[in-house]
């Protein structure tokens, strides 16, 4: 698998016209090298590659990585361009939307002989075609998160408060064999259902109120992602009606999800449904988003994008209504795009479960 993406990633020498890529982006390197640690650099070339760490990772990247020539610096300026000096670069690629400023300028005040080729959104998308190995990772990650939250429900109750059900979601995921939690959960309950964004507080859940919880897991380094909208106490007839429209939207969208359709037509299909019910502007956000090794990554589905669905993308489907003053309702599944299709990752059931 390591064989195959790296040679993924060395197409872009000979497309960007460059003798070495410099990989800073922590993920990136670890899905050419399998590096899980926290400090690294990869320089990779035609015919060989380097990768560089500094002396409290040397003897991890002996374990995790092969195939590369294993350097040990005392600062990744000195790391880099000694090697790019000594293997006479004379142009560089580097990750555009990864490196700091400042080391870019620090570089190319060292190597004033070498020319350094910013490359932006085409590396990004190196990782948006998941391999047999990372949809089981992603798959396994999913589930756990999955069944963590339907073995809490219970603990969604009046009186609750919205921090105890994350901590309790947390304990429950990491019990199941998740490394960590993929974010900091949203629990938002009520009025707080409006906040698309609405971390767990100290707020007391109600009878009467919808909770929407947005969750995911870390297993083996990829991420899960999943959203669901419950009832505390018996809906009202608004509450239903809102869900359905949200629940309908999703599945309108879901329904189409296959090679070739573009992103941003997923993106109307449920946004378009939701304008016609008449909350249109209660949908700000995009539709969905890569998810891998990191929760957030490519391809991004929204009414920006211009990219098309490809066999072996995983992401996001998440339509949602939030009203000031009323609350909201999300909806998320995860799912991988097959032959013909899709297949779900997230297991929870998305019909209006009400908890009584």
């Amino acid at each position: 698998m390591l064989k195959d993406r790296i040679l993924s990633a060395q197409g872009f020498l000979q497309r960007f016209d460059v003798d070495v890529l410099i990989f800073v982006n922590l993920c990136d390197i670890r899905y050419l090298t399998g590096f899980t640690g926290s400090s690294g650099t990869l320089v990779l070339g035609r015919d060989e590659g380097w990768f560089l760490t500094d002396s409290r990772y040397t003897t991890q990247a002996s374990d995790e990585v092969s195939g590369f020539n294993i350097i040990e610096y005392r600062s990744q300026l000195e790391g880099v361009s000694s090697l790019l000096k000594g293997i006479s670069a004379q142009r560089a690629g580097f990750e555009a939307g990864h490196m700091t400023v400042a080391l870019y300028n620090e570089l190319s005040a060292t190597l004033p002989a070498v020319h350094f080729t910013p490359i932006g959104a085409e590396l990004d998308h190196l990782r948006s075609v998941k391999d047999a190995e990372e949809v089981q990772l992603l798959a396994s990650s999913a589930e756990i998160a999955s069944t963590a939250l339907l073995g809490i429900l219970d603990r969604i109750r009046p009186g609750a408060l919205e921090r105890d059900v994350a901590l309790a979601l947390e304990f429950a995921m990491k019990s199941a064999g998740a490394e960590e939690k993929a974010f900091d959960f949203i629990v938002a309950s009520g009025k707080r259902g409006a906040l698309p964004h609405g971390k767990a507080s100290d707020k007391v859940i109600n009878s009467g109120e919808l909770v929407t919880v947005d969750f995911g897991a870390v297993y083996n380094g990829y991420f899960s992602d999943e959203t669901v909208t419950v009832a505390v106490g018996k809906p009202d007839e608004r509450q239903r009606e809102i869900y359905s429209i949200v629940k309908d939207a999703h599945d309108r969208a879901l329904a189409a999800v296959r090679p070739g359709i573009n992103f941003k037509e997923l993106d109307t299909l449920a946004r378009d449904y939701i304008a016609e019910k008449g909350f249109g502007s209660n949908f700000g956000h995009g539709l969905g988003h890569g998810v891998g090794l990191e929760v957030h990554e490519q391809p991004v589905v929204s009414f920006r994008s211009e990219g098309l669905v490809e066999e072996g993308m995983v992401f996001t489907i998440e339509p949602g209504i939030y009203i000031p003053g009323w609350g909201g309702i999300r909806i998320e599944d995860t799912v991988v795009v097959t032959a013909d299709g899709y297949r779900i990752l997230t297991k929870v059931p998305k019909e209006l479960q009400i908890i009584t």
